[in-house]
C-alpha cells in the first residue's frame, strides 16, 4: 500500500482567504477547522511565476523535501503565515518504507523544522507531520494521532486530496458513508425481504 503527499495545512478561512483569486488552488476539508491544500506544479507556477525544482537525489536531513522550497514560494507560505501558523508537510511510503518531513511557518517567519524522518523508530508524538500538525494548533481526539484526528489518512495522494476537495467532501466522508450504510443494513433487516433490494449497495 503506497501513500504520497505534498500539501499545506492550516486554518481553513486562512487558506481559503490567501487562495480565493487563485485557479489553481483547492481546498479539502480537515477536522478542527483546518484544510489541506494540495501543492502541485501547477499551483506552485501560478504563486511564483515559475515552474517548480524537484529534487534529484532521495530526499534526506540535509534535503527534507522532494519538492524545492524556492525563496519565492517560502515568501509565499511566510506571507500567508502572518494572519496564522501554517505548514507544508510532505510524505511518500510504499510497502512500509519511506520518509515524512514537515516545517512550519508563523508571523512571516519559519517557526519549526525543516524536520525529516525515514526511520519513524520515536514515539508517534515526534514524527514530523504529527508535531507540525500541534505546532499549528492541532487538538488531541479519539484518534490515534493528529495525522488521524485531522483525517490526512483518508486519501493516499495529492491528487485523491484533489477529487477530495473538488467534491467537496467532508473530513468524515467516509465515517459518513458507513453510518449510512448501517442505517440502511438495520432497516433492511426490519423489513420483508426484496430481491431487488440486494442490489442497492453494488452487492450482486
Amino acid at each position: 500500500m503506497s501513500y504520497q503527499l505534498s500539501a499545506v495545512v492550516a486554518d481553513a478561512e486562512l487558506l481559503a482567504e490567501q487562495t480565493a483569486e487563485l485557479d489553481h488552488a483547492v481546498l479539502a476539508a480537515l477536522r478542527q477547522d483546518f484544510a489541506l491544500l494540495p501543492v502541485t506544479p501547477q499551483l506552485v507556477e501560478e504563486l511564483t511565476g515559475a515552474l517548480p525544482d524537484f529534487a534529484v537525489e532521495e530526499p534526506g536531513p540535509q534535503r527534507p523535501f522532494h519538492l524545492v522550497l524556492s525563496a519565492a514560494l517560502i515568501e509565499v507560505f511566510a506571507r500567508w503565515s502572518r494572519q496564522g501558523p501554517i505548514a507544508y508537510l510532505e510524505a511518500e511510503f510504499s510497502g512500509g518504507a519511506g520518509h515524512q518531513a514537515a516545517v512550519v511557518w508563523l508571523d512571516g517567519a519559519g517557526t519549526w523544522g525543516p524536520c525529516f524522518d525515514a526511520a519513524l523508530d520515536r514515539p508517534r508524538a515526534e514524527w514530523p507531520i504529527n508535531t507540525a500538525l500541534v505546532r499549528i494548533g492541532a487538538e488531541p481526539g479519539r484518534w490515534i494521532d493528529p495525522f488521524a484526528e485531522l483525517g490526512l489518512h483518508l486519501e493516499g495522494s495529492t491528487e485523491g486530496w484533489l477529487a477530495h476537495g473538488r467534491r467537496r467532501l467532508s473530513a468524515d466522508y467516509w465515517d459518513d458513508l458507513a453510518e449510512e450504510w448501517e442505517y440502511r443494513q438495520n432497516a433492511t433487516d426490519q423489513q420483508p425481504w426484496r430481491p431487488e433490494a440486494v442490489g442497492d449497495w453494488g452487492i450482486l
